[in-house]
């Protein structure tokens, strides 16, 4: 077992003997989180704020609950509503650290895998740098009838204002409710919003409070590979074939396909983000993987079929988010609705 493996799955659920070793070193971990947040609060610390709303989503738990799907489903939703958007994100996966905008034609490992699957999704300006204020700065400078910026992942990067956070959680909640390194959290859970910070909470797995909000989330019937054709899934149904999925729960995409019919004979379970540079399939079975996956596999093996992740927000979350960009238009000075 991986040793984020091991923290995900047996340090961080429970207050066991592992965790309770560890707790001493969240008390610096808090520390950091108060102090960052104050050296900003005081001006200490320069924030950016741009003429433009600014949508994160992000999380407070570490490891990946399902961010970029998200995103993909919130640029979507806007676009069809009229909105300019434009999306910032880090870049994990990719060998730069300078700001860029991200093409069609990128390797990931110049992107980075999520940024370059958005770009190709969604097809709208994303830039990607290690500091999302000059990433979101340049895309405004390239793009200055841009309406809305969303960015994916940054809710703890202050270098940056934000109006809108969503705040995603997957089936493990908060944990067990303690900082890293003994729990999850990247900061204290429940907290107070930022003031002047919007704030709400998405959950995208099965495990919530009866009241929240939750993303549907689904395979999609049918598969792409890097020539462009696409086939529905039932025509593999029953056929033996290998699937490989480098993301943070590999194993659930891997029921998804079974659920679908088909008989995964080998699965490659590898690293959330793996660059897949050196990774060559062992026999000539149809190799299925995530749309995160083909960007990185394509430009070698475009025999690849990719699954698309489908993911479904819920209606009354759009409807907060439409009534909160435009009470926001009132303070940016422009019309977002």
């Amino acid at each position: 077992m991986r040793l984020s493996a091991y923290f995900t799955q047996q340090v961080w659920p429970r207050r066991e003997w592992v965790a309770c070793l560890l707790w001493p070193i969240t008390l610096l971990t808090g520390c950091w989180v108060h102090i960052n947040r104050l050296l900003y609060k005081r001006g200490w610390r320069q924030s950016v704020r741009l003429p433009v709303p600014v949508l994160v989503v992000g999380n407070v738990v570490a490891g990946g609950t399902g961010k970029t799907p998200v995103v993909i489903g919130l640029v979507q939703h806007f676009v069809a509503k009229g909105l300019r958007v434009g999306v910032i994100a880090r870049a994990y996966g990719s060998s730069q650290e300078s700001v860029k905008e991200v093409k069609h034609h990128n390797l990931a490992a110049d992107a980075g895998d999520e940024p370059l699957l958005v770009k190709q999704r969604c097809d709208v300006p994303v830039f990607v740098g290690r500091k999302r204020a000059l990433a979101a700065q340049a895309l405004l400078s390239a793009y200055p009838n841009t309406d809305l910026i969303i960015s994916d992942d940054g809710m703890q990067h202050h270098a940056l204002r934000h109006d809108i956070a969503i705040c995603v959680f997957d089936d493990r909640g908060s944990g067990n409710g303690w900082l890293l390194p003994a729990g999850p959290l990247r900061e204290p859970w429940p907290t107070v919003s930022p003031m002047g910070v919007i704030r709400h909470v998405l959950y995208t797995g099965e495990q919530h409070p009866h009241d929240a909000w939750v993303a549907k989330r689904r395979l999609a019937a049918y598969a792409r590979n890097g020539a462009g054709e696409q086939r529905d899934l039932r025509e593999w149904s029953g056929q033996a074939v290998q699937a490989l999925a480098a993301i943070a729960k590999p194993e659930v995409f891997f029921h998804a396909l079974e659920q679908a019919g088909l008989k995964l004979v080998q699965r490659w379970p590898l690293p959330d983000h793996a660059s897949l540079s050196h990774w060559k399939p062992t026999s000539d079975l149809p190799i299925f993987c995530t749309e995160k996956d083909a960007v990185k596999l394509w430009p070698r093996l475009p025999q690849a079929w990719a699954v698309p992740l489908v993911c479904e927000l819920p209606l009354p979350l759009l409807d907060a988010l439409a009534l909160n960009l435009q009470q926001l238009s009132l303070i940016h000075g422009q019309k977002i609705a």
